[in-house]
């Protein structure tokens, strides 16, 4: 019996005791040849072009801070990512010396640990964005509710550290914003924050 034919008898078996049967490999390579990959662009002819433009983009807001002297080669290249977000989202101050508020703190942190993950500055600067973006839209009702949430895994995991903490007055004094407002960025080596990172992009902030 040849191997085809072989194949073809367990196909037939299965589907008599109510398995379908199913060629994975066939499958598999349908689904390889598919070009709509469901990623951002969704043709990957498109992705050359679409960096391109994002490129593009980058160069132009960073010559616009140049202009009017928000940036200069001296400045750190955190800091010029938060310039960049501020003049693209309307938020520029008036002034370089102006101190800085909250978020853009926030911004200012991420963007630091997401350059010691990213080499090419145009691609941090971008998932930088993107990353500080999610935080503020899809997570935003989220973030205030995890201080709880931490509380409650804790009474599970250590009860005895939490009500010492309580009892001390400790617990309203944990650094929450450091390491939910800013997703640990400055907190954790980068090996840590990097699979912290993963969860969140994949939709997750209760990790």
């Amino acid at each position: 019996m040849t191997e085809d034919s072989q194949r073809n008898f367990r196909s037939v078996y299965y589907e008599k005791v109510g398995f379908r049967g199913v060629e994975e490999k066939k499958s598999l390579e349908i689904l390889l040849k598919d070009d709509r990959l469901g990623i951002l662009p969704p043709h990957h002819e498109s992705h050359a072009k679409v960096m391109m433009y994002r490129k593009e983009q980058y160069l132009d807001v960073l010559h616009a801070l140049k202009v009017v002297r928000f940036v200069s080669d001296a400045t750190p290249q955190a800091e010029v990512y938060l310039r960049m977000y501020q003049l693209e989202s309307g938020k520029l101050p008036r002034s370089p010396s102006f101190p800085l508020e909250p978020d853009d703190e926030v911004f200012l942190a991420i963007a630091k640990a997401m350059e010691e993950m990213v080499e090419d500055s145009v691609d941090c600067y971008w998932i930088t964005r993107r990353f500080v973006n999610q935080l503020n839209t899809k997570y935003r009702d989220s973030l205030p509710q995890l201080p709880k949430a931490f509380e409650q895994y804790l009474n599970l995991e250590d009860g005895r550290l939490l009500t010492h903490l309580r009892m001390c007055s400790a617990a309203p004094k944990l650094p929450y914003d450091l390491w939910f407002k800013r997703c640990f960025a400055g907190c954790l080596p980068e090996s840590s924050l990097q699979r912290v990172w993963d969860k969140v992009v994949s939709g997750s902030c209760k990790i």
